[in-house]
């Protein structure tokens, strides 16, 4: 495999982007930071076929990378690989409004092949490669420059490796006959709706206890302010306010500005300065929530109960002994969540109740919960039997 130099100027990149719209598949990879920032700051872009591989500077003077961003966004008939992508799309989504697509993505496939759930890629590569990855360069700054050699040689390495392992990973799916429980789950990760940072849906990703419309509309109200806050200062939304500080605001609202003083958290200066002003405004003009807004309720507290409980208890149970019988991580097949659903009666909606996911396990689950199975030691390993005495 040819490596390039690092590329910094728009006619090389331009070039290798050419070149790379006719392979069947790139491997991609990102380095960045973000410790100080709000958006993740792009510090290197790595590409490579089967056949070269380059890192791209981004950070690089009058750098243009419409090519390479046309490449991952546009170009439909290249698939594009990444391994556990997710920062890396959403650093593409940010600039482009688009995500990559098609996608695969090797921490999800290694799932379907027993890799576990959450493979790293250092134990990736050593497991399909035999290579152990030299990981000093891995805690380093990459916003600094210039770049040394080994810095470069490093982040490439993150995809000349990935160009060796995707097409063995890709033969062993396809003699599994496992490529196709894929689909369903690179198509939700391409779908951009996960990228897209909404201030007025900010405040999901921040816990409270209570379930009052008031509550909920004072978090709803704040935890947008915040997040425009760190938009316009570019700092991380936990350096405007912390999210218990935000919660216990929403839940215990100061009554006036000086009362800010008081607030664990917050410094006393917002007591009387410009963003405690912005901060008790958002307070004041916020409604509470709407019906229609108001997160569902936790099935385990009134819906599932004692015994529902129990059942998805061993749904889980159920599931571990499917996964380690068909040898794929449990959380490709169902999510806790999920089988809670099924416990508390729920039969509508569920991703384990249709396509393959119910051919490997949704059909037992739902006997299960139904009484048409149960469990057994046989010789000393636990299985499932149907009730008629049948083992599975």
């Amino acid at each position: 495999m040819h490596v390039h130099p690092l590329i910094t100027d728009n006619a090389t990149l331009a070039n290798l982007c050419a070149r790379l719209a006719n392979a069947p598949f790139v491997c991609v990879d990102t380095e960045f930071m973000r410790e100080s920032t709000y958006w993740p700051e792009l510090c290197l872009i790595q590409i490579a076929d089967t056949e070269e591989a380059a890192a791209i500077d981004p950070k690089a003077p009058g750098l243009d990378l419409s090519p390479l961003l046309d490449l991952l966004v546009d170009n439909e008939e290249v698939l594009k690989v990444f391994h556990a992508g997710g920062q890396d799309l959403e650093i593409i989504y940010n600039l482009t409004g688009k995500t990559p697509h098609p996608l695969f993505d090797t921490q999800v496939a290694a799932m379907a092949l027993g890799q576990g759930e959450q493979i790293g890629y250092s134990n990736l590569v050593d497991s399909w490669l035999g290579i152990q990855i030299d990981k000093g360069a891995r805690f380093t700054d990459w916003s600094r420059r210039p770049l040394d050699q080994r810095q470069v040689d490093y982040a490439i390495g993150d995809v000349t490796h990935l160009s060796k392992i995707f097409p063995r990973m890709l033969e062993r799916l396809k003699k599994t006959g496992r490529g196709a429980w894929l689909d369903q789950e690179m198509e939700r990760l391409a779908d951009p709706a996960n990228y897209a940072n909404d201030p007025e849906l900010a405040w999901k990703r921040v816990r409270i206890s209570g379930r009052k419309p008031d509550v909920l509309g004072r978090l709803k109200a704040i935890a947008r302010w915040r997040e425009m806050e760190a938009r316009a200062k570019d700092l991380p939304r936990g350096r405007i306010v912390k999210d218990e500080t935000l919660a216990d605001l929403a839940g215990h609202p100061p009554k006036k500005q000086p009362d800010l003083a008081r607030v664990r958290g917050l410094s006393a200066t917002w007591a009387a300065n410009d963003i405690g002003k912005r901060l008790m405004t958002a307070i004041a003009e916020a409604q509470p929530m709407s019906a229609s807004e108001m997160p569902p309720r936790d099935d385990r507290k009134p819906g599932l109960g004692k015994e529902g409980a129990l059942v998805a208890d061993l749904l889980k149970l159920l599931l571990k002994i499917r996964a380690r019988d068909i040898d794929v991580a449990p959380r490709l097949l169902a999510r806790g969540e999920e089988l809670e659903a099924l416990a508390a009666g729920q039969r509508e909606g569920l991703a384990i109740l249709t396509g393959w996911r119910y051919d490997q396990f949704g059909h037992d689950a739902l006997d299960l919960v139904e009484g048409r199975l149960g469990f057994a030691v046989q010789g000393g390993r636990l299985k499932m039997t149907r009730t008629e005495g049948n083992a599975v």
